[in-house]
């Protein structure tokens, strides 16, 4: 395992010690992939309201994982904790969905409720094959929300 992904490890271990919580740690690496997870129960404290908690995990682990490599290095990092993640994921399809099929049949822009970075992007990956509905982002931090759009015929 890289020094990388041992900064990972330590810090996914002093925030969950620091938080009291009662899990174990794993860290998995392939490539320039890092993910890591949290398993146990009882981690609502650590994922946080919205998911800010693990996502600012997810930040500072970014952080220390590529401290001392260059940017082009393309250094990914993934924190999860009881499958936040791939829940997470699918609830934003199903707005993603949702919003497409309101704004094909209303003929009207979509407006979602505001998330970060990395949800908005989960969604314009999930929607940018589709040729009925296009995706873009409105507003300023942290009120950046995503809009779905219908295409004319």
């Amino acid at each position: 395992m890289s020094d990388a992904a041992d900064r990972v490890r330590d810090l996914l271990e002093h925030v969950s010690e620091a938080l009291g919580l009662d899990a174990d740690v794993v860290v998995d690496e392939e490539g320039r992939n890092i993910r890591g997870i949290l398993e146990g129960d009882d981690l609502g404290l650590f994922i946080g309201r919205h998911g800010t908690t693990i996502d600012a995990v997810q930040h500072l682990a970014f952080k220390v994982a590529t401290r001392d490599v260059p940017p082009s290095a393309g250094i990914r990092v993934v924190i999860d904790a009881a499958g936040y993640r791939d829940r997470r994921e699918q609830a934003l399809q199903r707005q993603a969905d949702d919003a497409a099929a309101d704004a094909v049949r209303s003929g009207r822009p979509v407006a979602l409720d505001a998330m970060s970075a990395t949800e908005r992007k989960v969604v314009h990956e999930y929607l940018k094959d589709r040729d009925d509905v296009e995706t873009y982002s409105e507003g300023t931090e942290p009120d950046r929300h995503l809009v779905v759009a219908p295409l004319g015929s």
